[in-house]
């Protein structure tokens, strides 16, 4: 499976502000030397040698992640602002299929939809899936006015957009990819997905707040979970954030690294990332959870960031 990360925000966009990309480029003179200029190599380690948080960004839409199977076939995961992005870079192939699996629909993970490019080429076909049987409904809601042209109003395109309802714990395969659907506890519900292809998997987990009874050793989700090769999940808290804000629908990324690690899932990309947090805090997230690893000497799972743009082979 070929994974890329088009949206990693929770809750609204977060674009790099102007004084923000202004103290990085402070940051980079201050660490700067003449011998780091003074020809390409050493421009290059200089670079290279720059902290993720200084040189890049992690990226400020929302929740959008591409799956492509080995046959060619496109999954998306969610339609935040991330799957404007996404469809520009989709070639232009006639009567291709592209499988939409929505999580839930609160605003950040529908809010790209009307500006995906596929909904308005009649030559592509959208399959959408959802455990929401008004699904349809709410989808349509949104591509109609005021808040969208008549261009863009939902009978304008919805004859080659499919509906599917997914039964939770049902297993589902399309064009040889094993699915799954898993119930998470949100405010008014969100589900996670599961992609299993030639004996890999990926699970995507996104708004989740974790509960004590999560961590229950049930036969429903040792078959979810249980030793899945990467899970995408929702750590959009610290610890004192998830504490102040119980019951907001969000983990804190130190539960998610145990919950990761009680299931031996082995790479966690933390997901869903607050739009309040800079990219200097982020990364000093990840920082936080490796120690939180190294204190507990346990290193599983092996924790990553998910950034846009990142791309995974599995």
């Amino acid at each position: 499976m070929y994974i890329k990360f088009f949206g990693v925000r929770g809750s609204l966009p977060a674009p790099v502000t102007p004084d923000q990309i202004q103290a990085k480029i402070s940051a980079v003179l201050e660490r700067l030397t003449p011998q780091d200029i003074e020809n390409e190599d050493t421009k290059t380690k200089f670079l290279s040698n720059l902290p993720k948080w200084l040189f890049g960004t992690t990226g400020g839409n929302t929740p959008c992640v591409e799956v492509r199977s080995k046959n060619g076939t496109e999954f998306i995961m969610d339609s935040g602002t991330g799957i404007r992005l996404l469809g520009k870079e989709l070639p232009a192939t006639k009567n291709n299929t592209y499988h939409l699996f929505l999580s839930h629909y609160h605003w950040d993970h529908i809010q790209g939809f009307p500006f995906f490019d596929k909904i308005y080429d009649h030559n592509a076909k959208l399959e959408i899936y959802s455990c929401f049987k008004d699904a349809e409904k709410f989808m349509a809601g949104q591509n109609t006015t005021p808040y969208f042209p008549p261009n863009a109003k939902w009978d304008n395109i919805k004859d080659h957009i499919h509906f599917n309802y997914l039964e939770e714990e049902k297993k589902y395969e399309i064009e040889g990819v094993k699915i799954e659907a898993h119930k998470m506890t949100h405010p008014g519900d969100s589900f996670s997905f599961s992609f299993e292809e030639d004996g890999k998997k990926l699970i995507y987990s996104t708004d989740v707040e974790l509960q004590n009874s999560d961590f229950d050793r049930t036969q429903k989700r040792n078959e979810f979970f249980k030793d899945a090769d990467i899970i995408i999940f929702d750590c959009q808290y610290t610890n004192p954030e998830a504490i102040q804000k119980e019951n907001w629908g969000h983990s804190s990324f130190s539960y998610a690294i145990d919950f990761a690690e009680l299931w031996n899932i082995k790479q966690l990309y933390m997901f869903h990332h607050d739009p309040t947090y800079d990219d200097k805090k982020l990364d000093s997230i990840l920082n936080a959870g490796k120690i939180y690893q190294n204190y507990k000497q346990n290193f599983i799972p092996e924790l990553h960031l998910a950034r846009e743009g990142k791309v995974i082979e599995l």
